[in-house]
């Protein structure tokens, strides 16, 4: 085997006098694309992508879109030899290009330019697209410090964008609300007007409680606002919701099915509650001599999990087997990658989410053990008030019955 391919792309944009509002690429089919301006680069990147589809176990088919959909994108470049940019890459799937497959070439090449705008940045603008321009102006100083956090005093670390979304939502409420009452700054906004949206009781008072009650600590933290209305209004806690078991017909069902996907996943999260991040994470290696690794614990595996695991390998081999993806559980698209699935792939393969079937794994073993909570935490990585939550619903007429 030859010495890797090398390129390094050029460090400067040509500015373009008339920049393109949209292409018609479908024209492109009818009369033809334009060859790549910088042969070099062109070369390169047919050898990464052949290279590329050879490690990660890519069909002929999938091989040859990514080159094609390379060379059109080549071919459409403003400044020949530059990194290629994604949202130029995202317009091609309109002739038939995996624009995805080429956004993950394209990247382990180093010879991609991320410029797409993050999906929170327009959610997030449209959320509050509404409200007057100063307390738009006001919010976007709080998205700013949440996503990307502050290195100066008062110093914060970036928050998720789930949390994000999250804060979000709980005070877009009050902040509708303050707006249709005329005010047009929350610098405006006094103990006694945050009372006045507060609901009365319940989960929606405490979650709108603790989405003003970031909002306002963030602004007055780095000085947008000149105080806190919210400090001393007490909202309480979140209502917490009591874990309940499934219908045994419901995952009778699921391990009986002849999806051997579904009737895998559900068999492990069934006898063993793992979770779904520790499903998605599970590799090939992890199973040996009928004892599954997870988190540096050696799990026993019982006839039926092996039955139906020994079934999804089995499937898993036909259906893909030149994928070079090292987890145990695959996908359409992860097949011809080394990612884990995601997690909507877990639940929609299950029908139910792994948590649901955990949380009835571990009532179930709370029923058996006569409430032992050590033993829980134990078995499921719990901690103590984790495991307190499920020994709330030992006396549950459901778990009674079951």
């Amino acid at each position: 085997m030859g010495p890797a391919p090398v390129f390094t792309p050029v460090g400067h944009r040509q500015l373009t006098l008339f920049p393109a509002t949209a292409r018609d690429l479908q024209r492109g089919r009818t009369h033809g694309f334009l060859a790549p301006a910088d042969p070099g680069m062109a070369a390169f990147l047919d050898e990464f992508v052949v290279d590329y589809a050879g490690r990660h176990g890519w069909g002929l088919t999938a091989t040859k879109t990514v080159r094609r959909g390379l060379l059109v994108a080549l071919g459409l470049q403003d400044t020949p030899g530059a990194p290629l940019r994604a949202t130029d890459i995202l317009e091609l799937p309109q002739i038939g290009t995996n624009a995805l497959r080429l956004l993950e070439v394209c990247d382990a090449a180093g010879v991609l330019e991320d410029d797409r705008q993050p999906a929170v940045d327009k959610w997030f603008n449209t959320a509050i697209a509404g409200l007057p321009e100063q307390m738009q102006h006001e919010l976007g100083r709080w998205y700013a410090v949440m996503t990307k956090g502050s290195s100066t005093p008062p110093r914060s670390k970036a928050r998720s964008e789930h949390t994000i979304r999250l804060y979000t939502r709980w005070s877009l409420p009050a902040l509708h609300a303050w707006a249709a009452e005329g005010h047009t700054t929350l610098r405006e906004i006094t103990t006694e007007d945050v009372r006045e949206v507060l609901p009365g009781s319940g989960n929606a008072r405490s979650t709108t409680g603790q989405g003003l009650r970031c909002l306002f600590r963030v602004l007055k933290a780095h000085k947008v606002t000149f105080f806190n209305p919210i400090a001393l209004i007490r909202t309480g806690p979140h209502e917490t919701r009591l874990p309940m078991p499934v219908a045994d017909s419901a995952l009778r069902d699921a391990l009986n099915s002849k999806d051997p996907g579904r009737a895998a996943l559900i068999a492990i999260a069934a006898f063993h509650g793992l979770r779904s991040g520790q499903l998605r994470g599970l590799q090939l290696t992890d199973i040996r001599d009928g004892r599954l690794r997870v988190d540096e614990r050696l799990i026993p595996l019982p006839q039926p999990v092996r039955e139906r695991l020994t079934a999804w390998l089995a499937y898993r081999e036909q259906r893909w087997p030149l994928t070079r993806n090292p987890h145990v559980f695959i996908s359409r698209r992860t097949a011809h990658d080394t990612s884990p699935v995601g997690v909507q792939w877990i639940t929609t393969s299950m029908g139910m989410t792994a948590q649901k079937a955990r949380e009835d794994r571990i009532l179930h073993e709370l029923h058996a053990n006569g409430g032992d909570i050590r033993r829980l935490c134990d078995m499921f990585g719990l901690s103590i008030a984790g495991a307190s939550r499920y020994s709330a619903v030992l006396t549950h007429p459901d778990l009674q019955n079951a």
